[in-house]
């Protein structure tokens, strides 16, 4: 009986892998818009990724290399991001020519049609036109080949570029012999140091004609951090040229195991149909029927994106780059790169859970290697580098989501210790947050969005602590998972920002700016996916949530504050093209109206996927675009990853087979229960019971005038009706004074600079105690501004760069006044004649972000605020290239002078240099605090 069960198993795969899914794979699709993937050859999971560039410019709409509306390309190169929104990658860059050999882009480059280009899993073709070169490109996990048809006789060339997109920071190129030749390279872009290792075998012997290199040339090895080379042979017409590239982040010896391992084969068909085959068994994992083909595309091209990364990272032997650079040996699972956290942990990654427990354990084993050896588990790691992009520790919800779905093959201890360690840093506000139970914009930019993903991570921890029986640190992480309660604005329902005690005003929820990460508070203000139903008692029951989720749909669909690029596909104010609004549309589930997320989720089916190059309405992000639809379509979606139960609407499709990895079928039709689909893939796994926790009671909120002239009154609001507040001050003459919190009545007069704290409190639980200082004015000048500051960036008005409080170098908290194209001016009036002797303008600089130094700062003084005579002049002496985030003063002492009115002036940089990735844009000048003695 078992081995006729053995036969039948197997019947059943070979029928399934049999099957050709992938017939039905455009990778086309999402190469056009603002989708960002890539139409080269890859295969699942795998290192290489062979496609074609179009973009060596560095721009957003160029972040995979690779635009539908190009038609130039400039050579083929072997590592590629998928829907990403920054540019890297884009290493060992081959380019087929034929004549004259030239070394510039420029040269080298060819125009192309889409009319000659084909693009399947696992194979890409293209045809040259200005070399009349047919390109053909496939690859298995760490070989990338290429085949050559040079469709006339003469002199072919094969360009290879190493400062191709990134900066190169060294290069190496090795002749082995006339068909091989190995390349170190070691580049910085958004991975600031990355280590990729290359072996190339050619089917015929070639010469170096030509090269470039700005280092060492001797004995066959090239070096430097400039490194192009022509490799050249006569050709008969259709002569073809294979090319075979395996890469490593190891070393040569890493890379000559790859090829031996897998560029063995001479016959580029067998590979292609190999990589092909490859698909086919990893698309096969969920079989849908439909009439409609393009639906079919739709579905599996969404596959294709979610299996094209994470990218395995270890040579055939399992050798690594640990993020300590590093040399390990993975054990008993397979080592990862390219974690796009952020995006996936919300459907990406629940998606693998249930059709790929195996490799969800290896991303795991990956995420404590990582802990291990660089410090902490990944935020979104590239490479072996942690770029330290987009917020919290959302590798913690991959974690538990696997633990609570039962998934085994990782150590639980210590992925618990992993995720615990991610969550008591003291790093991007975590110090803040910790100490009050929030991040207020004082503390740290993008506090809002910061706050309520910390909040749910806290409490994917916590949910490891149950499994793990571990009481108290179940308790803790819980009562962190309640820390959104201190952003949320009872007042009008929205997440809002704190700043000094208090609510953050002018308040819009649809303004873009540096309170959020790529979004608004309507974005925001629905992420508390740890604890809806307390989301909806806040909002005063399901009705009253029922209108807020009504509202982000029916809203206008215009944003105010900062240009946003990722904030697309707009129904109203909900953005299917950025993730933070993913599970909104599922939110009328919990406030029992699932008709209006079958309507919502429909709609967005139909209308935001499709079957063209601008098939995706924003970044694909590395899968999650595409898990979105995978998981909706199938009728599930989890709202709360490392929750036991999906969250369900009516397949999009007549059926569809989940075939998972211990040998059974689930079948899903438009009739299938829903109560079934809540437990689907899990259905047998253990629950935990749930331990106690205490409810956590808010921080009121604190209001005064922040600067004040002579008094200003203090009001102190708890931020639910029953709390009770109790509050202390503390002034310049209460330094050596002993002061204790006493009940807060009514509001209060202060007169002098000072700090109020208060905190409150509910059936015997405390809030966090909140803080804010109130600042007599040091001063009681006039200021005049002749230019006019960014809305982004005000700091609140014009007497900021005169109150006395000076910001930091994270000008993103709002303490800094920022001007664009513009040259400062600003006139100060003492109100009555006054000595001068020292002057002083404080200015940033953050190149990256286009913020520069003035080019000089000019001072002059006035007595009737009309004829000035010019102080001083200070000339700039800080490198613009310079990407340090940097404060400096412009100070000196001058001749002592009476006068009434300073005029300071600081002369704009101008348009950004053509070395900057902003080339042409206009500069900022970010100025604070002007003081005079």
């Amino acid at each position: 009986m078992k081995k006729i069960l053995i036969i039948l198993l197997g019947f059943i795969a070979h029928h399934l892998f049999s099957q050709n899914f992938s017939q039905y794979v455009n990778p086309f699709i999402g190469t056009g818009g603002h989708g960002h993937t890539f139409p080269g050859a890859v295969v699942p999971f795998g290192m290489v990724q062979l496609s074609p560039d179009t973009r060596i410019d560095g721009s957003w709409d160029g972040c995979s290399g690779y635009h539908y509306s190009d038609s130039v390309i400039y050579g083929f190169s072997h590592t590629h991001l998928n829907g990403t929104g920054v540019s890297d990658y884009g290493d060992i860059m081959l380019m087929p020519t034929m004549g004259k050999v030239g070394l510039t882009p420029k040269e080298y480059s060819s125009k192309f049609s889409h009319k000659n280009e084909k693009a399947t899993a696992g194979f890409y073709s293209v045809k040259l036109d200005k070399h009349n070169v047919d390109v053909r490109l496939t690859t298995t996990k760490r070989v990338g080949y290429h085949e050559y048809k040079f469709n006339k006789a003469g002199t072919a060339n094969i360009i290879l570029d190493l400062n191709h997109r990134d900066k190169l920071l060294e290069g190496e190129v090795k002749i082995i012999d006339s068909k091989t030749i190995e390349i170190f390279r070691r580049s910085e872009a958004w991975a600031t140091n990355q280590y990729i290792y290359a072996r190339i075998e050619f089917s015929k012997p070639f010469k170096i004609s030509k090269k470039e290199v700005n280092g060492s040339s001797e004995n066959n090895l090239l070096k430097g951090t400039k490194l192009v080379l022509a490799l050249t042979t006569a050709v008969k017409k259709g002569e073809k040229i294979l090319v075979k590239v395996a890469i490593s982040p190891t070393g040569y010896e890493g890379a000559a195991k790859n090829m031996l391992a897998e560029g063995s084969s001479n016959d580029f068909d067998l590979i292609k149909k190999q990589a092909e085959a490859d698909w086919n068994k990893e698309l096969s994992k969920i079989e849908v029927k439909s009439s409609d083909k393009d639906k079919l595309t739709v579905f599996y091209t969404a596959m294709y994106h979610v299996f094209t990364q994470p990218n395995i990272n270890m040579d055939v032997d399992g050798k690594y780059r640990g993020r300590d650079n590093k040399f390990y040996m993975a054990k008993n699972f397979d080592y990862y790169t390219v974690f796009s956290l952020w995006d996936t942990f919300r459907g990406a990654h629940p998606l693998m859970t249930l059709i790929d427990r195996k490799r969800t354990a290896d991303f795991v084993n990956t995420f404590i290697k990582q802990r291990e050896q660089g410090g902490r588990i990944p935020v979104w790691e590239l490479a072996s580098n942690e770029t330290e992009c987009m917020i919290g520790y959302h590798g913690v919800s991959v974690i538990a989501d696997a633990m609570a779905k039962g998934i085994t093959g990782f150590d639980y201890e210590k992925a618990f210790e992993a995720s615990k360690n991610s969550a008591m840093q003291d790093i991007f506000g975590l110090n803040a947050y910790k100490q009050k139970n929030y991040i207020s914009i004082d503390d740290e930019h993008e506090s809002v969005s910061k706050t309520l993903e910390y909040a749910y991570d806290d409490w994917c921890i916590a949910q490891m602590a149950k499994i793990l029986g571990k009481k108290d640190d179940y308790e803790y992480f819980m009562k962190r998972s309640q820390n959104w309660k201190n952003l949320y604005n009872p007042n009008n329902g929205f997440m809002q920002a704190r700043k000094n005690g208090n609510w953050y005003e002018p308040f819009d929820p649809s303004e873009v700016n540096n309170n959020y990460t790529e979004g608004n508070s309507w974005h925001y203000s629905y992420f508390v996916p740890q604890d809806i139903p307390g989301l909806i008692q806040a909002h005063g029951g399901k009705q009253k949530f029922e209108q807020f989720i009504d509202a982000i749909f029916s809203a206008s669909d215009k944003t105010t504050g900062r240009e946003q690029v990722d904030i697309t596909g707009l129904i109203g104010q909900y953005a299917q093209g950025n993730e933070p609004s993913h599970h909104i549309a599922y939110l009328y589930n919990f406030v029992d109206k699932p008709q209006k997320t079958e309507e919502k989720i429909k709609y967005i089916l139909d209308n935001f996927y499709k079957n063209s190059p601008d098939g995706l309405i924003g970044n694909e992000d590395c899968g999650q675009m595409s898990a979105w639809f995978i998981l909706s379509s199938m009728g599930i979606y989890s709202v709360t990853p490392g929750k036991l139960e999906w969250e369900t609407v009516t397949p999009y499709f007549d059926e569809i087979k989940l075939h998972l990895e211990d040998g059974t079928t689930r079948t899903i039709t438009r009739n299938t229960q829903k109560s079934e689909l809540k437990t689907l893939g899990f259905e047998n796994v253990k629950t935990v019971k749930d331990l106690k926790y205490s409810e956590q009671t808010a921080s009121p909120v604190i209001a005064a005038d922040r600067i004040f002239d002579f008094t200003t009154q203090v009001k102190i609001t708890p931020l639910n009706e029953k709390d009770k507040v109790y509050y202390m001050t503390l002034d310049e003459n209460d330094k050596n004074v002993r002061k204790t919190f006493r009940v807060y009545k009514e509001p209060f007069m202060i007169s002098k600079t000072t700090q109020v704290s208060a905190y409150a409190e509910r059936n015997g639980e405390k809030s966090s105690v909140t803080s804010a200082d109130f600042n007599k004015r040091p001063n009681y000048w006039n200021i005049t501004i002749n230019a006019t500051a960014n809305p982004q960036y005000t700091a609140g008005g014009k007497l900021a760069v005169i109150d006395g409080i000076k910001g930091d170098t994270n000008w993103r908290k709002g303490e800094w006044q920022g001007y664009q194209g513009q040259t400062f001016e600003a006139i100060i009036d003492f109100k009555s004649p006054q000595p001068i002797n020292h002057i002083s303008s404080t200015y940033l600089q953050d190149s990256r972000a286009w913020i520069l130094m003035p080019k000089k700062v000019e001072y002059y003084a006035s007595m009737d605020g009309k004829n000035f005579i010019l102080l001083k002049t200070l000339e700039n002496t800080i490198d613009p290239k310079d990407t340090n985030v940097q404060i400096q003063d412009f100070s000196t002492d001058i001749f002592p002078t009476e006068a009434r009115f300073l005029k300071v002036k600081a002369y704009h940089f101008g348009n950004l240099p053509e070395w900057h990735q902003g080339a042409g844009g206009d500069s900022y000048i970010f100025v604070d605090e002007i003081s005079v003695k």
